[in-house]
């Protein structure tokens, strides 16, 4: 209970400012409507007008919560309008993109760790890609796919997002791969141990709290370049093309749902994550967390 309580206040304190904001932001509009009819509208008129609009500057949270449940439970899952349907594209290039990012993360990390070549040529390069906007990426990487022939729009949306979430398993990595001590490696070289025993049976399991804990920023780094993927891919299928459409179309309950069935999809997949990291924690004989 007492880890409930500061977190329905903060939750309350962010619905209150939500509120605030959807009223002073929603109320020009409906001063404005009332000044062409000639009336003057109480503050409990404006307060109802503000809070139900079809076309708010911010939609108040009953009616992004309203548009959630219609495009989550009312909807067939088979339907284009479904946020189940939308989501699940998503989903595939998000993981799609993960995988990518997890084998380039760790493939690069050992390298880096192993080889001292590596560490000095392939760590720069590879904090010099994450200064790269990825907005101004995405058109070029889709330019390439299509011009190599890759026919699918997963391609370039799994590429975006294997951009994104790589480099969280890359730092994470290195520094758990680095992480045992000068007497844990020369106790280990002692016992007459071959390099490949010690990076088995030392390195990789003292870099797996830090391999897990980057894939909690991974996967929510990979849903973002998914979603940022399909924006210049001309898909018409996925939350980010859905976030698209409903701002070609100036209905921003289409992008507000759009954006918080993303924020359920992260939050289940980090969930998801968290979950495999105290199953594997549990089989190495750790400590529950």
């Amino acid at each position: 209970m007492k880890r409930i309580v500061p977190v329905l206040v903060v939750v309350a304190c962010i619905f209150a400012l939500w509120y605030a904001g959807s009223f002073l932001m929603n109320r020009a509009w409906v001063m404005d409507q009332a000044a062409r009819a000639g009336t003057e509208p109480g503050f409990s008129e404006v307060l109802r007008d503000t809070m139900n609009q079809d076309r708010a500057k911010l939609p108040a949270p009953h009616q992004v919560a309203a548009e959630l449940y219609d495009g989550i439970l009312d909807k067939k899952v088979t339907s284009k309008r479904s946020l189940v349907y939308h989501g699940f594209i998503t989903f595939q290039a998000t993981m799609a993109g993960f995988a990518l990012g997890i084998v380039a993360g760790v493939a690069l990390a050992v390298a880096i760790v192993l080889s001292r070549v590596a560490d000095r040529t392939l760590m720069p390069w590879a904090i010099i890609s994450q200064t790269i906007p990825v907005v101004a990426l995405a058109p070029m990487i889709v330019v390439l796919t299509n011009a190599m022939g890759a026919g699918s729009l997963m391609v370039p949306k799994a590429i975006i997002a294997g951009y994104l979430s790589f480099f969280p398993v890359l730092v994470s990595m290195v520094a758990g791969l680095r992480s045992p001590d000068r007497m844990q490696l020369d106790l280990l070289r002692t016992y007459g141990a071959s390099p490949r025993q010690v990076f088995w049976k030392l390195r990789m399991p003292a870099s797996l709290p830090y391999f897990f804990a980057s894939l909690k920023i991974a996967v929510a780094a990979s849903l973002v370049g998914a979603i940022v993927g399909e924006l210049p891919t001309g898909a018409i299928a996925g939350l980010g093309a859905r976030m698209l459409i409903g701002s070609q179309f100036g209905n921003p309950m289409i992008m507000w749902s759009a954006l918080f069935a993303a924020a359920i999809l992260a939050a289940g997949l980090i969930w998801i994550v968290g979950g495999i990291e105290k199953l594997a924690n549990r089989m190495m004989g750790g400590q529950r967390a």
